[in-house]
């Protein structure tokens, strides 16, 4: 699978980190596009000049333009987006939101990140809740029959990880949201590394809550993230701590909540990041997202296969369906020690271990894997370095 109509020598000219380093952390931090890093300094550069408060009155619109970004990126209306200092602090916003009771049942998937289940489990300690895990298929990914297996009245809330740090797959998240909606559970999906990979429609997916990141496949500045939530469950869901920006105090002994997604941030935010959040969104957007993921899915696809070829290295990529994250190991190597020596050659990759995926890691034996992850500016001479780099290291 190859992609030919891609325009990768603006993919490249528009990333000064490319003439850097070979960068396959993507689903760590991407590099950033000259677009967004000037974005994000001449707005520093502002509020130096002019204040703080200053600065975001004099760029109003550019700050406010992030919710228009969004809210094009994935389909919803700029009233259901809340901008989030990071992924794990929006997921955070709406999952601690829910009124949880003792026997309540909450869903997940065997690949969740540690940050997630961490959360299920104080609030099954709090609360009586109930934290339980969703088998996987034949492909490795969440069962949806199996999920539907396991509804009653008790369960109140299912929430996945789209795409999971260590594994390679995309788990079925609108089949998911099909099976929510008809059971009338609420749903949070984590897009923290399919979000700007590929591409994503609340509507589609159906999704009640998602939460994302700015600093990966999106291509944004570090500390920054959106939450989605759906108007018609926003009552439902009052954030776990308020500030004057998220509620208005209307008399002594009384406060209202706003009526917008917005009721999730707080009155200090990070302006530099939303300025450069909304123009790396907008970025992802003139290239669409359906060319960003044709991309993403060939390079993958060709640096599985060059190392699938290597002998000694073993491919540990899940489900029907995978996307720009490629995890391996290699016989007699540690997987730090991999990347250490991959960092001495000015190539970015990094690991994944039992501590971050508990459940998957351990059902599958694994302590440690590497994990490369592409994007749609790295090349295929890239991937050939790559292969190469890794043969090396066999000898």
């Amino acid at each position: 699978m190859k992609e030919y109509s891609f325009d990768l020598a603006r993919a490249r000219q528009d990333t000064p980190g490319c003439d850097k380093v070979l960068h396959l952390n993507n689903a760590g931090a991407a590099l950033m596009p000259r677009q967004v890093l000037e974005a994000t300094t001449n707005y520093l550069r502002l509020e130096a000049e002019t204040g703080g408060y200053e600065a975001a009155e004099l760029a109003h619109d550019s700050v406010e333009r992030v919710y228009d970004a969004v809210s094009s990126l994935i389909n919803c209306r700029r009233d259901e987006v809340a901008i989030i200092e990071n992924a794990t602090r929006a997921w955070d916003m709406a999952f601690y939101a829910i009124p949880f009771q003792p026997g309540d049942r909450i869903l997940t998937a065997r690949a969740e990140y540690a940050s997630n289940y961490i959360a299920f489990l104080q609030v099954a300690r709090r609360t009586g809740a109930q934290v339980e895990v969703i088998p996987n298929d034949e492909f490795g990914q969440a069962s949806v029959a199996a999920l539907q297996a396991m509804l009653d009245e008790r369960v109140k809330l299912i929430a996945i990880t789209h795409v999971p740090t260590n594994g390679g797959l995309v788990n079925p998240a609108a089949e998911i949201g099909r099976v929510a909606r008809e059971a009338g559970v609420l749903y949070l999906l984590d897009a923290c590394q399919s979000v700007g990979q590929m591409p994503i429609d609340v509507q589609a997916i159906g999704c009640d809550m998602l939460s994302a990141t700015g600093r990966k496949y999106l291509r944004g500045p570090r500390g920054t993230g959106f939450l989605y939530v759906r108007g018609e469950v926003l009552d439902q869901l009052e954030p776990p701590f308020l500030d004057l920006h998220a509620a208005r105090w209307v008399a002594e002994d009384r406060f209202e909540i706003r009526p917008d997604a917005r009721r999730f941030e707080n009155w200090e935010t990070n302006y530099a990041g939303k300025v450069g959040l909304g123009v790396a969104v907008d970025y992802a957007l003139s290239w669409g997202l359906e060319t960003i993921w044709s991309r993403i899915a060939s390079l993958a696809a060709d640096l599985r296969a060059r190392l699938n070829a290597l002998p000694g290295v073993e491919l540990h990529d899940l489900g029907r369906e995978k996307c720009g994250i490629v995890t391996f190991s290699v016989q007699g190597l540690a997987p730090e020690e991999i990347r250490r020596k991959l960092a001495g050659q000015k190539i970015n990759v990094s690991t994944s271990s039992l501590a971050s995926t508990r459940l998957d890691m351990a059902a599958r034996g694994l302590q440690e894997i590497v994990r490369a992850s592409v994007h749609y500016y790295n090349s295929e001479a890239e991937i050939d370095q790559f292969g190469e780099a890794i043969d090396a290291l066999l000898y």
